[in-house]
């Protein structure tokens, strides 16, 4: 009665965001791709006979952090086999990239026949699902099915949940028929607790992307970039990253009332939607000022052909994925979705790692857990307004030794919070054990 109940509502819902659908597909795009998988549960059929992991991620952030467990289980169980689903088309394409040795594949809607059809296809031993992205008919299929289901990297906003906790008596049953709720940190934990779910199924594990991090400005694709672009050792890079409208119109003023101060100042741009790519360029082409696309730049031709374009003075990062490894080469660094925004902000752990003497908004919600560490350890700066960006690029230009404070407590900070890879995979490890799936023979899918 329930996946009865839930079928109706999901079509309801499409039917109602029909014209908005049609207009984003249309004009940006988007939801064009992946309709037999999301609607049919016509993924990947899987030949295989070695038990298997299922990892769903909704985005590029989910399908970044996937890496560093992917990883764990390639050194600790390498007879498995692991499929990864995504949401979204940039999250495909980013998965299809970076984990190009694996099956990627558009996760089925939440429909009956389209999950049900899927786990006959697929087979997991079990189904891992990144951060909170809970489907009550996938999670019952994959139990049908002999799966087991677990949350890994789990996080429950504030907002979230005062939400969910107005539908507690619906809700409370599908959270506890998961297997396991492996959460960032005891805040959240205690969240899933007030939902009424059993104590049994919480384990606080510290966050994956603490572990995801990369700490060395000197790792190979950062220093391609830099060498693609002919950014010097003694250039200052000012990168705002991840940024929603108007933060890059924020960061362009920044960079221009500081730019003839310090001639050695460079800023590179990374909006956080590709759809926006335009956009930004169109602002920047407005501006009056120079600047560069990355897409304009060829890092197919040998090195020994690439110009070295020292007269780039600002860079529009106009590229997917690309983002971690353009914040090791910079010296400030601005984290959007923070500031004029009510996204919740974006991953300032990448810019931290990296000893980046890093600034966001006051609209962090989503990483509230990690604000609060970076605050409170000295390693991070709050701004509130263009003005107040433009006065922490302007004291970390004119105190070093300010600058290398806020980089190296972050950097150490961040040392001191990994671990949740090894951690997570100890719990889901007898998951597999236990499952049903990991024994049985191959048969034939539809």
């Amino acid at each position: 009665m329930m996946a009865f109940f839930l079928n109706f509502a999901y079509l309801l819902t499409l039917l109602v965001a029909a014209p908005w659908l049609i207009y984003q597909s249309i004009f940006r795009g988007k939801y064009r791709e992946g309709f037999a998988a999301k609607f049919l549960g016509a993924v990947p059929v899987r030949n295989s006979s070695c038990p298997c992991i299922w990892l769903h991620a909704v985005s590029v952030g989910e399908v970044n952090l996937l890496g560093v467990l992917l990883n764990e289980i390639a050194q600790r169980r390498p007879d498995l086999e692991c499929i990864i689903s995504t949401t979204t088309k940039t999250g495909f394409d980013l998965a299809k990239t970076k984990y190009s040795s694996h099956t990627v594949f558009y996760c089925p809607l939440d429909f009956t026949w389209a999950v049900h059809r899927a786990m006959v296809r697929i087979r997991p031993a079990l189904l891992l699902l990144a951060e909170l992205e809970l489907w009550p008919n996938l999670v019952r299929a994959a139990h049908k099915h002999g799966a087991r289901v677990a949350i890994m990297n789990g996080r429950l906003s504030e907002k979230s949940f005062h939400g969910y906790r107005r539908i507690r008596r619906w809700l409370a049953p599908v959270l506890n028929s998961l297997d396991l709720i492996a959460v960032q940190n005891e805040e959240y934990a205690q969240r899933f607790l007030a939902l009424g779910v059993d104590p049994k199924r919480v384990n606080t594990t510290g966050s994956l992307k603490f572990d995801g991090a990369q700490m060395d400005c000197q790792n190979s694709c950062t220093q391609a970039l830099r060498k693609l672009v002919g950014f010097s050792d003694d250039d200052v890079i000012f990168l705002a990253g991840s940024t929603q409208s108007p933060e890059e119109q924020l960061a362009l003023a920044a960079f221009q009332s500081l730019a003839a101060e310090f001639p050695k100042l460079h800023l590179v741009m990374v909006p956080r939607h590709p759809h926006r790519f335009d956009e930004v360029a169109a602002l920047l082409e407005c501006s009056g000022v120079s600047w560069t696309r990355r897409s304009a730049l060829k890092p197919t031709i040998p090195q020994s052909q690439v110009p070295i374009p020292h007269s780039i003075r600002i860079l529009l990062v106009d590229t997917v994925g690309e983002l971690g490894a353009w914040w090791g080469t910079a010296s400030i660094g601005f984290v959007g979705g923070s500031l004029h925004s009510n996204r919740g902000g974006q991953n300032m752990i990448e810019p931290a790692a990296y000893g980046v003497a890093t600034c966001f908004g006051p609209n962090t919600n989503n990483f509230r857990d990690v604000v609060s560490q970076l605050l409170a350890h000295d390693a991070a700066v709050r701004v509130h307004s263009g003005e107040q960006l433009t006065d922490f690029v302007r004291r970390c230009l004119s105190d070093f030794a300010y600058a290398n404070d806020l980089g190296r407590n972050a950097a150490e900070l961040v040392k001191a919070q990994q671990g949740a890879t090894t951690r997570t995979w100890a719990l889901i490890e007898p998951l597999l054990a236990s499952s049903v799936i990991e024994s049985q023979p191959f048969r034939s899918a539809a």
